[in-house]
């Protein structure tokens, strides 16, 4: 079933050229993760402001890639980028070590495990079939879309400013 499950969301994935903007909003698990410091990260933390759940691999290249971009959108004062790194194996460490080296500059750095543990952070969010992957919340905590693969800058600003001007489709 998991893996029947898991074939159709990268089957839906790979229709959407960039990512899926829900038509209703879907109310979203209020996460509760721990940064790589140790300070708990929820996302109740961030009502008023889009947030941005990304997660990546410290083996991806394609993360490194959208790294910029998420580091100025970061820079927003109304916005978070939360970065969660997974599938990184037994030493936890190497989330903080790559995030660093890769000059990281979001809200938050969680070690979120492996994808295969029913434990993982990703659980609280959504599907991560591959990498990156992201979620963005709006100002009210609701899911409004999933990235598949690299956020753009342009396109994830015109949504948000979209999504500001028509607040009937909320």
């Amino acid at each position: 079933m998991k893996r029947l499950l898991s074939t159709l969301l990268i089957g839906a994935a790979l229709l959407v050229p960039f990512a899926h903007a829900a038509d209703e909003p879907v109310k979203a698990i209020n996460f509760q993760f721990t940064d790589v410091s140790g300070k708990p990260v929820q996302l109740s933390d961030f009502k008023g402001k889009w947030v941005l759940v990304n997660f990546w691999a410290p083996w991806c290249p394609l993360c490194w890639a959208e790294m910029p971009t998420l580091n100025e959108l970061n820079k927003r004062s109304d916005f978070v980028v939360i970065g969660v790194g997974l599938d990184y194996g037994p030493d936890e460490g190497v989330v903080g070590e790559t995030a660093k080296s890769h000059n990281m500059a979001v809200h938050s750095v969680i070690a979120g495990g492996a994808r295969r543990n029913p434990d993982s952070t990703y659980r609280q969010v959504g599907p991560v079939d591959f990498f990156p992957t992201s979620y963005v919340y709006d100002p009210n905590g609701e899911i409004v879309m999933f990235i598949p693969g690299q956020v753009r800058m342009n396109r994830l600003v015109t949504f948000m400013n979209d999504y500001k001007k028509h607040p009937a489709r909320r």
